[in-house]
């Protein structure tokens, strides 16, 4: 995948953070801290310099209520490439649920119905929709790793309401081959590595 700024003079900007709880991926709000609002004043100030059509921006989103890996970048291309549903690029979360599934065949049946993919219930915005099949493992009988590769509106939330569930916390540990930086407290973040880049549009 090329990856050139319109203005070949200027070096894109490829950052990882760890989204704390509350936070929201928008450009301004009212009622929330912004995701941007964490970056340091020499990072804001080389995002201002981007040229036109690479404004630095959230790669997807996660709601305020979800925390953890969350991708920022001023390349278009890249972007595309991590969210658009033909690229099928995994995404895994930590799900908490708020109703204890301790019975084996039970949560067998909730990852059997992951991988046959799940009617999802309509959630403000978003009618009822399909899941792709989803690969489910089974912590403890509260908690969970999900790997989904779409991006859907509040697609895990649905997914667990669907099984009769309710997600009560939602943390991102992954987007396709790049994992959470482990020493990145939340609110802090990084630049990505080249390799990582590489790596992350392969």
């Amino acid at each position: 995948m090329r990856r050139t700024a319109r203005n070949s003079d200027f070096p894109h900007i490829y950052l990882m953070m760890n989204k704390p709880l509350d936070a929201v991926c928008a450009s301004a709000s009212d009622s929330h801290p912004i995701v941007f609002s964490f970056l340091d004043d020499d990072m804001k100030k080389q995002a201002s310099s981007a040229p036109r059509g690479c404004r630095l921006h959230t790669v997807g989103r996660l709601d305020a209520n979800s925390s953890g890996l969350l991708l920022l970048t001023t390349d278009g291309r890249f972007s595309h490439h991590i969210t658009a549903p033909e690229s099928a690029i995994k995404k895994t979360y930590l799900v908490t649920l708020k109703t204890p599934v301790t019975a084996p065949e039970q949560q067998s049946a909730y990852s059997t119905a992951c991988a046959a993919g799940l009617t999802l219930p309509p959630d403000k915005k978003a009618p009822e929709d399909h899941s792709a099949p989803a690969q489910l493992e089974w912590l403890t009988s509260t908690q969970c790793r999900i790997t989904v590769t779409e991006g859907k509106f509040h697609e895990v939330r649905r997914i667990f309401l669907a099984l009769g569930n309710e997600v009560t916390a939602l943390h991102r540990l992954s987007i396709g081959s790049l994992q959470l930086d482990k020493n990145l407290a939340p609110g802090q973040w990084r630049a990505l590595t080249a390799e990582e880049v590489k790596s992350a549009t392969e």
